[in-house]
């Protein structure tokens, strides 16, 4: 059985290159002075379809065999997971269906459609989209590309984390700290074995939605933990009851989690969109939310933070930009 590695990372970065894009680490001299610090951004938002998953679906579905490919492929998202499955099927030349939530923000519904997927429906609070992706896949014998238990999923998020070390260090900089978004985990259990390797002094920071810190009451209690019932989020890219099986030991070497309220996202995604011209999704900001609202301290340390994702609802996004975001009104937590 393959297990991720760090040896799988580099490895990842072989299978990933000419493929995925090597997106850029962002300065802004704004937000280092409201800050009081250095900042580097991690510009996930310009990948192929909006997000640093496609990273973990091209390594996975690259390795597939011919057969495999035209069997095709299924798996089961929210959004970024399927786009960024969608997009590497299509690239590879393979059948995809993606079994995403009834309420899915209807800008990532076109973005698997608009890939060539096949969407399938589910209530997310009726229905297991665990059950549906496995009963899909034996049935027509598809390959079930998971969204972060998967080791070559990790592998390939990981490489994030490579690029971060090697960017911020041809500036001659070191990191004082990273600061992520942990939902299932395979973003900050890639970046975690980077870090591990490369940079183990460097603290890793998760942050998560409150009442969805399911990662944050693992680690609390030793062991993977479910969060109790939550009200909606505008994060709907980090809404996960509870860490992944392969990620979560992995993880475990988080320096902390914080948590954030979807109004100091909201502030965060109007802000990057004002001051540093980035359209960031909820899920992706909240990163940057935990810095702006002092979760995480970055005054006089070198902080790098990762952008996850860009596929942010329009209606949404010009509610938050226009200061007309009331968390009541999207039945957020405020």
């Amino acid at each position: 059985m393959h297990i991720a590695s760090f040896a799988g990372v580099q490895d990842a970065a072989r299978q990933i290159a000419g493929h995925a894009v090597r997106t850029p680490l962002i300065e802004s001299p704004a937000l280092n002075e409201t800050l009081g610090g250095r900042v580097l951004l991690k510009a996930e938002t310009l990948q192929r379809a909006g997000a640093f998953k496609f990273r973990g679906a091209w390594n996975r579905i690259s390795r597939l065999t011919a057969d495999e490919l035209k069997r095709g492929v299924v798996a089961y998202s929210s959004g970024n997971h399927a786009q960024a499955v969608a997009c590497a099927a299509r690239m590879m030349g393979a059948p995809a269906v993606i079994v995403m939530p009834a309420d899915s923000p209807k800008v990532k519904v076109e973005g698997v459609r608009r890939f060539g997927g096949e969407v399938r429906l589910y209530d997310r609070y009726a229905e297991s989209r665990e059950a549906i992706g496995e009963e899909i896949a034996r049935t027509h014998g598809c390959v079930l590309v998971r969204p972060f238990d998967d080791p070559f999923v990790i592998e390939g998020q990981g490489t994030i984390g490579l690029e971060i070390l090697e960017d911020a260090g041809a500036r001659g900089l070191s990191l004082d700290q990273l600061v992520c978004g942990a939902s299932g985990g395979g973003l900050i259990a890639g970046i975690n074995l980077s870090m591990a390797a490369l940079s183990p002094a460097t603290p890793v920071i998760g942050v998560e939605p409150e009442h969805y810190n399911d990662t944050q009451l693992s680690l609390a209690a030793g062991e993977r933990m479910t969060h109790p019932p939550a009200p909606g989020t505008i994060c709907d890219a980090l809404m996960t009851d509870r860490p992944g099986e392969l990620t979560f030991p992995i993880n475990r070497r988080l320096e902390r989690v914080e948590t954030v309220s979807d109004r100091e996202v909201a502030e965060a995604v109007r802000y990057a969109f004002r001051a540093l011209k980035l359209v960031v999704e909820p899920g992706g900001a909240v990163s940057l939310a935990a810095l702006l609202a002092g979760k995480v301290e970055a005054r006089d340390r070198t902080t790098a933070v990762v952008l996850s994702g860009g596929n942010i609802d329009p209606s949404l996004f010009a509610a938050i930009i226009e200061d007309r975001f009331d968390p009541q009104t999207w039945g957020t937590s405020a």
